[in-house]
């Protein structure tokens, strides 16, 4: 029998995945187990193996499309099986399954018939369906402003790869963003000879010269990537449906710049992991936040006006990757020493950073940390993550100057940007915690003996 292949259900707060790349294509044999696909959700890009073996019969999305969970996106099975049955209620009323190898099977013209080099030529009518090609084809396409399926392969099994895509820059034909989903391969009227809107519904025009100077475009629209997409969502939804304030307070960073002073000098001897100033200030979040004065900091303001306590600290620790923001989770930082915290944090951040962070890393949050110092902000606005309560923003290190003894005297002061939803969390209790937290980290060695 026939097995539909799904799109994984990843969590209750994912709805939708970005299918990114087929390991496999229509008509090849998969085995069970074996990777078969690659989505991405507003966290994470994830690998798929195959729930069957045989053969994948039918595929209904291309890659870069945004699929529901949970919804059929191919089928494995025995060649000649129907798959109607499992076409998705999304794309039924379009053309049926099957009728979709008709545009596939189509030969690509032979090399001998081009009017110009074999590498050139693109083919009569936009390709169909899924297009084998290598990820660094892929990327250079994308950064080059093309359409690798234009490109004529030369890799293994019909494959385009970074030369072919070269090529294609070279010599080939491109087109607009906005015309993309008329391009049928010649060439246009637009900045470069790239076919464009006005080039639409046209006759196809001769072969102009290259132009001797090339026209700068005035902008380029790129579209956001899944990842892009889900943060800006996610963002929108929480400022439009929360009451968020920000209060901001600072402290006097000479003690724990002291401290870590002294962590760093005898870190190898001591075994000790590179503690760093975040590090500390998760650590002193975590003893803070556990206080039951600021439990509902530490909770998550649900539907029907149910507030959820937590008696662990789970933090949430903002990291800066090239795909987005992500935000894995320190379970039960309150239970856990300096040096451990330090430790999963940068092991965490790595994974992110890397691409490999397991999606259950990033969830269960009961407050976040979002950390802009290194990059010299003294105070910022940081954006909850529902349902959570609240969120701390770190800051850089200033020099200011207070009054010792009648003498005006410098030193180092750190600001803290507290953001809570206002429905939960009062300003008086939001700004004793901030007290609290700044008192805690000016007497940070007190706390470690507690």
């Amino acid at each position: 029998m026939a097995t539909p292949v799904l799109m994984p259900n990843v969590g209750i707060s994912v709805e939708s995945c970005i299918l990114t790349e087929w390991h496999k294509k229509k008509g090849e044999e998969v085995k069970e187990g074996e990777i078969l696909f690659t989505y991405e959700t507003d966290k994470t890009t994830t690998d798929e193996p195959a729930p069957a073996s045989g053969t994948l019969i039918d595929v209904f999305f291309e890659e870069g499309a945004e699929i529901p969970i949970m919804t059929n996106i191919a089928v494995i099975g025995t060649p000649g099986e129907s798959t109607k049955e499992f076409l998705p209620d999304m794309l039924k009323g379009s053309a049926p399954a099957e009728e979709a190898p008709k545009a596939e099977a189509a030969p690509a013209p032979k090399a001998e018939e081009a009017p110009a080099a074999p590498v050139v030529t693109a083919p009569v009518a936009a390709p169909e369906g899924f297009v084998p090609a290598s990820p660094r084809a892929k990327a250079l396409a994308k950064k080059a402003g093309v359409d690798y399926r234009f490109a004529a392969p030369t890799g293994a099994e019909g494959r385009v790869c970074e030369a072919d895509v070269r090529r294609l820059i070279e010599n080939g034909p491109s087109a607009t963003p906005a015309a993309a989903a008329a391009f049928k391969g010649e060439a246009g009227t637009g900045i470069g000879g790239k076919f464009s809107v006005s080039d639409i519904d046209k006759p196809a025009a001769p072969a102009q010269a290259p132009a001797k100077v090339e026209e700068k475009a005035e902008y380029v629209d790129e579209k956001m990537s899944g990842v892009r997409r889900a943060i800006a969502k996610n963002m929108l939804n929480s400022l439009a449906t929360t009451a968020q304030l920000t209060n901001t307070s600072s402290f006097d960073a000479t003690e724990i710049m002291a401290f870590r002073a002294k962590l760093k000098a005898n870190a190898e001897a001591l075994g000790l992991p590179n503690i760093t100033l975040n590090d500390i200030i998760l650590y002193a979040v975590s003893r803070v936040l556990a206080k039951p004065e600021h439990a509902n900091l530490n909770a998550h303001l649900l539907e029907g006006d149910v507030l959820r306590k937590f008696t662990g600290v789970h933090l949430g620790v903002a990291v800066d990757t090239e795909k987005g923001l992500l935000v894995p989770t320190i379970m039960n930082a309150d239970k856990k020493s300096l040096a451990e915290i330090s430790k999963e944090a940068k092991e965490l951040a790595k994974a992110a950073q890397a691409g490999t962070l397991a999606p259950d890393k990033m969830k269960g949050a009961s407050f976040t940390i979002s950390n802009l110092g290194s990059f010299g902000i003294e105070s910022f606005t940081p954006v909850i993550n529902p349902p959570q309560t609240g969120i701390l923003g770190v800051n850089t290190i200033t020099t200011r100057v207070k009054v010792v003894n009648g003498e005006m005297k410098p030193y180092q002061a750190m600001a803290l940007s507290l953001t809570y939803d206002h429905r939960a969390v009062d300003g008086a209790p939001a700004s004793r915690f901030l007290k609290d937290l700044c008192t805690a980290l000016e007497n940070f060695s007190l706390l470690l003996c507690k």
